[in-house]
């Protein structure tokens, strides 16, 4: 009860904080409204809301599976290939480096301003934690664990399934909790380039139509789409118990 009501507060200070600290330091509502009127816009336009967010919930959705998908299949390559590890790692390393946001247009150029173009943006954003995240994962297995299997005669699969799975399943569900608020990003600059639904469209066509109300308004939705999806992962995290404990 204690935890529930400190989160009440704090949030409720901050809502007060919010309403009625712009009026009291005459910020002009064109740049920041009170949160009043964020709601009040983000109710009237609320078939608009839903409608965007679903949308961008499904293209962060079918990126970030595509992401984890493809993020623990090189994992594992990279992790027991020498080859793969010459070779594919260091292009990984390198993409990695690149500013996404410059790689966004390319997006369009290659997939359209479709729905393919945005899952392609999630997935570019979500991918490299998970690769990274399954990598470490597989490479902190102690060494005696593995002689340990060896001498018992388990075989390679049994060792990897028994052992290796889950000694790496801790960091993966890190890289999974890192990763899903950037499939969140990718998905929005997906649609800040090229898009004609979705939330990202929704904060472009209200900045060209000067709301800012409305702007505040899908910048929140946002904001609660994310925080609803990592509060997913977080419960899915909790099945994995021995998170945090040493052998």
């Amino acid at each position: 009860m204690k935890r529930w009501l400190e989160v009440i507060v704090f949030w409720g200070a901050f809502a007060l904080l919010w309403e009625y600290g712009v009026a009291a330091l005459g910020v002009r509502r064109y740049l920041l409204p009170p949160l009043s009127a964020v709601l009040v816009a983000g109710w009237d336009a609320r078939e608009m809301v839903v409608t965007d967010a679903w949308v961008t919930l499904s293209e962060v959705m079918v990126g970030f599976l595509a992401a984890v998908a493809g993020g623990v299949v090189l994992g594992i390559l990279i992790h027991f290939s020498d080859f793969t590890r010459r070779t594919l790692y260091p292009f990984i390393a390198a993409l990695q480096s690149m500013p996404k946001i410059a790689l966004a247009p390319l997006m369009i150029v290659w997939f359209g301003y479709g729905f393919a173009s945005k899952i392609a943006a999630t997935f570019l954003f979500a991918f490299f934690p998970i690769v990274i995240a399954t990598l470490g994962g597989l490479s902190g297995i102690a060494a005696n664990l593995d002689e340990h299997f060896r001498a018992l005669g388990a075989s390679k699969w049994d060792t990897f399934w028994r052992l290796h799975v889950p000694a790496a399943l801790p960091s993966f569900i890190d890289g999974i909790k890192i990763a899903m608020p950037l499939a969140v990003v990718g998905a929005i600059v997906g649609e800040f380039i090229g898009s004609e639904e979705g939330l990202g469209h929704l904060i472009t066509l209200a900045t060209a139509n000067a709301k800012t109300d409305l702007m505040f308004a899908a910048i929140l939705a946002i904001t609660v789409l994310a925080t609803f999806l990592y509060w997913i992962v977080e419960v899915v995290s909790r099945l994995v118990w021995w998170r945090g404990k040493t052998v």
